[in-house]
């Protein structure tokens, strides 16, 4: 009996650097997305030169995969001048679309730079289908839909339009809607809308009871480990990776990670762990299982709890960052491997942190390679056997116990 497959939704990873935008791609993601330099709402990321923006471009194609650049700002007047020819310079360096929220924006790329894609930004707030429909007949090609929306919604959306749709899957969440907030802009004079955000929700508050006569009363939680502590407003990440059936059957064209300020070990890895997941699920979707290494894998690099947002309901307390985190990231990325030596099998890898002799490390490449092996001798790039390797970059050597491929990375165990 041959095996049914089903549509292959596009993993959509970040890249806020032309480093993460090539790594992305090369584990496992279909398209990235990026920043230049105006418009974008990361203005501290990494973001993107046109010339480099060519050159990602160039080497996504090279490879089957796309880059999107994120312009979606809330526009003010002192910000429209100049758009046309932004839009123009993205155009014509082969860039895939671009993603935008502020109409007016929306207006300079559609008519200014003719032939660029446009996708609708999650900052827009598109909820339902009337929504969607009114962007496919102003001209854009894909809607990001806020990350308010249910699973349910979704396919009620798909039944009644057929314009592109992407949904996020996995990353930080935002306390205000779709975005909007204005925490940053009264407590740090940064407007979030803009590219400033400050991560407020973030912050530890004091909370107080304020009776009729005036005496205030501060108020304090106790967190799941019982002990008391001040309140945030911040939300827990999100992971959809035990549900990719349900986005894919939903009709979801587009899987989106969030992260462009995150680290090369992370987009690398939830790049894989999300390209597996679907990869299996679309080739084979009567026998597919959900394969418990890819929640691990993603606990990994995850910096807050996870759940799954407002896909199955709306969020309670328990979907709010208070307390001792429940589980923890037990890796930290140590290095990336710059050759293996097949007869000596002693692999030479530039140190990111400081790792050494009698460590318990872990390499992992594209398509889920994975071995782990303890550290039993290591050499400097002069062949000095030393103990540790405790430079940013530097370049050592090792026995490996199993082959491993240029580019591949090391995780060392924390203990």
């Amino acid at each position: 009996m041959q095996n049914i497959k089903v549509k292959h939704p596009e993993v959509l990873a970040p890249a806020g650097t032309p480093e993460k935008l090539r790594i992305a791609i090369d584990y496992g993601a279909d398209a990235v997305y990026i920043g230049g330099d105006a418009y974008g709402l990361r203005s501290r990321a990494g973001n993107f030169s046109f010339e480099e923006m060519a050159a990602g471009a160039q080497y996504a194609h090279e490879r089957g995969a796309k880059v999107y650049v994120a312009a979606n700002i809330v526009a003010h007047e002192q910000n429209l001048a100049g758009a046309g020819e932004f839009y123009r310079h993205v155009r014509d360096a082969g860039v895939d679309a671009v993603i935008v929220s502020d109409p007016s924006l929306i207006e300079a790329a559609i008519t200014e730079a003719p032939g660029l894609k446009v996708h609708l930004s999650t900052q827009a707030s598109a909820t339902n289908y009337e929504t969607l429909n009114f962007w496919k007949n102003e001209g854009l090609e894909r809607v990001v839909l806020a990350r308010e929306v249910g699973i349910d919604e979704i396919k009620e959306m798909r039944q009644h339009t057929d314009i592109q749709i992407e949904a996020f899957v996995h990353g930080a969440m935002c306390i205000g809607y779709s975005g909007r907030c204005v925490l940053s802009n009264h407590l740090s004079l940064r407007d979030a809308n803009r590219g400033g955000c400050a991560q407020n929700c973030r912050w530890k508050y004091d909370l107080f009871d304020m009776p009729e006569n005036g005496q205030k009363r501060e108020l304090m939680g106790h967190g799941p480990d019982g002990k008391l502590e001040k309140f945030s407003m911040s939300a827990v990440d999100m992971s959809m990776i035990e549900h990719i059936p349900d986005l894919v059957e939903a009709g979801v064209d587009s899987l989106k990670i969030e992260g462009r300020m995150k680290t090369i070990h992370y987009v690398s890895t939830v790049a894989n762990v999300y390209s597996t997941a679907v990869r299996s699920y679309c080739n084979d979707p009567e026998h597919y299982q959900l394969d418990p290494a890819w929640v691990d894998e993603l606990w990994k690099v995850a910096q807050r709890e996870l759940s799954t947002g407002f896909y199955y309901g709306v969020p309670d307390e328990n979907f709010q960052l208070f307390g001792k985190r429940r589980r923890m990231p037990h890796y930290a990325f140590v290095g990336q491997v710059l050759d293996y030596n097949d007869e000596t099998h002693q692999v030479t890898v530039q140190q990111r942190n400081n790792f050494g002799v009698g460590d318990a490390i872990e390499f992992y490449g594209p398509q889920f390679a994975h071995h782990a092996q303890t550290v039993k001798d290591l050499f400097d790039d002069e062949d000095q056997a030393i103990e540790r390797a405790p430079h940013a970059m530097q370049v050592v050597h090792f026995t490996c116990d199993q082959p491993v491929k240029k580019g591949d990375f090391v995780r060392a165990q924390e203990v």
